[in-house]
C-alpha cells in the first residue's frame, strides 16, 4: 500500500473536533451536550448578508478577481478606515476565510525550517499551517496568573535565531481571550524592526473588546508599513462562519504581490460568499453594541460560576468569546472524553475543548479546557454546574 506523507503524518488533530464521536455517542444515548467545544456563535447572522444573497440578480456564477472583486475591498478598506487603520483597496486580498490568509502568509514570508514565535496558549490550527508549511513554531510561553499577558520582551528576544521570520499574535486572543494592549503592541513593533521581522496579527475578533478597552491594531502603529501582515475574516464579527470570507492585509508591497500568486493557483474566493460579505459591512453599530452586550454578560456569569468551583482557576478574558479554564484534573483530554462517555446530570453533559491541544510546549496545558462562551446564559449556568458536579466524582 502506499503510504501517506510524513507532513501528512506530522499534521496536528484538531483538540475542538477530536471529540466530535464521542459526543455523536452521547446523542444516540439521548443525552444532550452542551457545546463550549467550539467557537461558533448562536448570534444571528445579519438579516443584509443574508438578503443579498437571496436576491442577486447574476446570470452566471462566475469567478472573480483572485484578489477579490474590487467593489469588496475597496468597502473593506473604508471598513477600516472606520477602525482608524488606513489601507487601500489595493493593500487587501481577499481569502477563502482567515485560515487561507494565514496560509498565504506563511507562504510569501518563510520557506521550509523557517520559525515563527508564537506566544502559547494559541488557535490551534496554528500549529497545522506551520506544519502544512514545513515552518517551526517557536512557542512563548504566556501564564494563566499573569492573565496571558504578553510575555516579557525579553523572552522574545531569547528565541530569535537567524531562522526566525516573523511573530504571531492573535489580538484578542484564542483561546485565552487576552487583549493586548497599545503598550504592548508597541513592544512587539519595537522587537520587529530591531531584528527586521515580520509581525502577523490574527485580528477576527476585533470588533470583541470590552470592560471599556480599545483594540489597537498593528495596522495602526506607526513604522511598521513593512513589517505588519494582518489577517482578518467576516466568521467572527457577523457569525458568517460558514461564508468562509477572510482577507490579508499589509502596506508591504512586496507581501501582497507574492501572497496574490498564491491567491490565483486556487483561482478566487466565492462569489456568492464575497456578496453576502459585502452586504455585511452596512451592519448598523446597533448590532455590535447588542452582541457585545450578550458576550459580557456571558463572560461575567461564566467567570463567577467557575469562580465557585473549588480548585479551579480561571483567567479573566477582555475580548473574543473564550476563556482558559485551569481544573483540578491531571489530563484534560481524558477528563473531556469521560464527560461525554460516562457522566451526566439528568441526562445532559459538556463537550468542551481540551487545551493541550493549543500549545505546541510538549506537557503544557495538560490540565486546561477552553470554553467558548457561545451559549445563552442559562446554558452556561447549566454546562458549568455539570462540570463542577463531575469533578466531584471523577478520578485520575
Amino acid at each position: 500500500m502506499p503510504k501517506i506523507s510524513q507532513k501528512g503524518q506530522l499534521m496536528p488533530q484538531s483538540p475542538i473536533r477530536k471529540l466530535v464521536p464521542f459526543a455523536e455517542k452521547a446523542y444516540q444515548q439521548g443525552k444532550t451536550v452542551y457545546h463550549l467545544n467550539i467557537g461558533q456563535p448562536d448570534i444571528k447572522t445579519p438579516q443584509v448578508a443574508l438578503d443579498a444573497v437571496k436576491v442577486h440578480s447574476l446570470d452566471i456564477l462566475a469567478y472573480t478577481r483572485s484578489e477579490g472583486s474590487e467593489g469588496y475591498r475597496n468597502k473593506i478598506a473604508d471598513y477600516y478606515l472606520k477602525n482608524d487603520i488606513h489601507v487601500k483597496h489595493d493593500d487587501i486580498i481577499v481569502t477563502t476565510g482567515g485560515s487561507e490568509a494565514l496560509l498565504f502568509a506563511f507562504g510569501s514570508i518563510m520557506d521550509v525550517d523557517d520559525e515563527v514565535i508564537i506566544p502559547e496558549p494559541f488557535y490551534a490550527n496554528y500549529n497545522g499551517f506551520s506544519t502544512a508549511s514545513g515552518v517551526t513554531v517557536v512557542p512563548v510561553i504566556s501564564k494563566i496568573e499573569d492573565n496571558f499577558a504578553l510575555p516579557a520582551i525579553e523572552e522574545f528576544e531569547k528565541l530569535i535565531t537567524p531562522k526566525t521570520k516573523a511573530i504571531l499574535i492573535c489580538n484578542p486572543g484564542n483561546p485565552t481571550g487576552y487583549l493586548y494592549s497599545k503598550e504592548e503592541i508597541k513592544k512587539l513593533a519595537d522587537i520587529v524592526k530591531k531584528h527586521d521581522l515580520f509581525l502577523i496579527a490574527d485580528e477576527v475578533y476585533r470588533e470583541f473588546a470590552y470592560d471599556g478597552a480599545k483594540h489597537y491594531s498593528i495596522l495602526q502603529e506607526n513604522g511598521l508599513d513593512d513589517y505588519a501582515i494582518v489577517i482578518d475574516s467576516v466568521s467572527k464579527r457577523y457569525s458568517m462562519c460558514g461564508a468562509r470570507i477572510g482577507c490579508l492585509v499589509s502596506k508591504n508591497k512586496e507581501v501582497i504581490a507574492t501572497a496574490l500568486k498564491f491567491a490565483q493557483a486556487r483561482l478566487s474566493p466565492p462569489t456568492l460568499a464575497q456578496i453576502a460579505s459585502e452586504a455585511a459591512l452596512s451592519t448598523p453599530q446597533s448590532y455590535f453594541d447588542d452582541v457585545i452586550e450578550e458576550y459580557v454578560e456571558r463572560r461575567n456569569v461564566l467567570i463567577e460560576e467557575l469562580n465557585k468551583i473549588e480548585g479551579v482557576q480561571v483567567a479573566n478574558p477582555k475580548g473574543a468569546f473564550y476563556c482558559i479554564a485551569q481544573l483540578p484534573v491531571k489530563n484534560s483530554d481524558k477528563f473531556a472524553q469521560w464527560l461525554l462517555e460516562s457522566f451526566d446530570v439528568d441526562g445532559e453533559t459538556v463537550m468542551v475543548a481540551p487545551a493541550a491541544g493549543f500549545y505546541s510546549t510538549p506537557g503544557v496545558g495538560l490540565n486546561q479546557i477552553r470554553i467558548a462562551y457561545v451559549l445563552n446564559t442559562e446554558s452556561l449556568k447549566k454546562a458549568v454546574n455539570i462540570i463542577k458536579q463531575a469533578l466531584k466524582v471523577y478520578k485520575d
